[in-house]
């Protein structure tokens, strides 16, 4: 797979590191267990999105604009990334949040990927709800166009076609480093959200068939995360004129979302403290901590081989925890 068409921004930090987790693994049963740090880069306090800005922005730069407008929930890891990268290459970066994950108090609204939004030079704007969203992007288009500033509007989680594309290059860097080790056979559990990372590494693995793809849903039903990966990998795979992956026998699993998006289960708080206290890695309790908790039952219960490697993919999203610290104080026990 060709991508040096795409249009592509150097954000730096590639590639990320690959490295065992003994500890973890140990407590878990999995001797070979690899993590792939995407948390670890440079940009923005690191994150999955920032694989994907790289080509959102190259087209986006190469078309002439100005200004980047995105979306995303009040904690967003997308929109802080999408800030830090904005500001590293000095375009307008339009935050336009909803609230639409059940919290308050001044941890959720005013610390972690919040601060950091303003830290980074966005404009936040925060909406009640779907239709004070749309009447804000409106405005902000109108202003724009009164302004003669060229915009380009990113989806939720920088999840579309040529956002993809940033895991698609993941594939490649992932299969190297499981190489580079000697690995000819590999698991990557990864998460599904807004869909673009999980659709790019299908799409990147799929002529790869030692490296199986295991997908843990943190905000939506099965379901509806097949529909969205059905998709997006056939979008991606048009873009890169290839036949779209098959999605039949795929490993997905909607279990620890619990009540929804944005609110932790008691198993997703005891998977951010195991990673925490084996291996001194945060993760945060929107994504890697639910997909953490999702791997710790799939281990408990032998999905894996004795001597599988499995890769955790971290994707980022530490800042997100300094949110919920209050509810984290109050679950922390020994």
């Amino acid at each position: 797979m060709n991508l040096d068409r795409f249009p592509r921004v150097d954000l730096g930090g590639r590639p990320t590191p690959l490295h065992p987790a003994p500890r973890l693994g140990e407590a878990l049963g999995l001797p070979n267990l690899l993590l792939k740090r995407d948390d670890v880069h440079p940009l923005g306090q690191g994150g999955n999105k920032l694989r994907k800005l790289e080509f959102l922005l190259g087209a986006a730069i190469e078309a002439g604009v100005d200004t980047v407008i995105t979306f995303g929930a009040l904690q967003t890891n997308h929109g802080r990334q999408t800030a830090a990268a904005c500001a590293k290459l000095g375009l307008r970066c339009e935050l336009v949040l909803t609230a639409k994950v059940p919290r308050d108090g001044e941890a959720y609204e005013q610390s972690g990927n919040v601060l950091l939004d303003h830290l980074f030079g966005a404009n936040v704007h925060v909406c009640r709800d779907g239709e004070e969203t749309g009447k804000t992007y409106d405005r902000l288009i109108t202003e724009a166009a009164a302004e003669g500033r060229e915009v380009a509007t990113f989806p939720v989680g920088g999840s579309d076609a040529v956002g993809a594309l940033g895991y698609v290059a993941a594939a490649r860097e992932i299969a190297g480093q499981l190489a580079d080790r000697g690995v000819t056979k590999a698991r990557l559990v990864v998460p599904h959200a807004s869909g673009g990372t999980s659709a790019g590494l299908l799409a990147g693995t799929a002529d790869l068939d030692w490296l199986t793809l295991d997908v843990a849903c943190v905000s939506h039903p099965v379901d509806e995360a097949l529909d969205n990966l059905a998709d997006l990998t056939t979008a991606v795979s048009a873009l890169l004129g290839t036949e779209p992956p098959s999605l039949e026998g795929l490993r997905i699993d909607d279990r620890a979302i619990g009540p929804g998006y944005g609110i932790p289960t008691v198993g997703t708080w005891d998977a951010v403290r195991l990673f925490g206290r084996t291996e001194g890695i945060a993760l945060d309790p929107v994504y890697t901590g639910k997909v953490a908790a999702t791997l710790v039952d799939w281990a408990a219960e032998g999905h894996f081989a004795a001597d599988e490697h499995v890769v955790f993919l971290h994707t980022g999203g530490s800042p997100g925890l300094y949110g919920y610290a209050p509810e984290f104080t109050g679950t922390v026990r020994g």
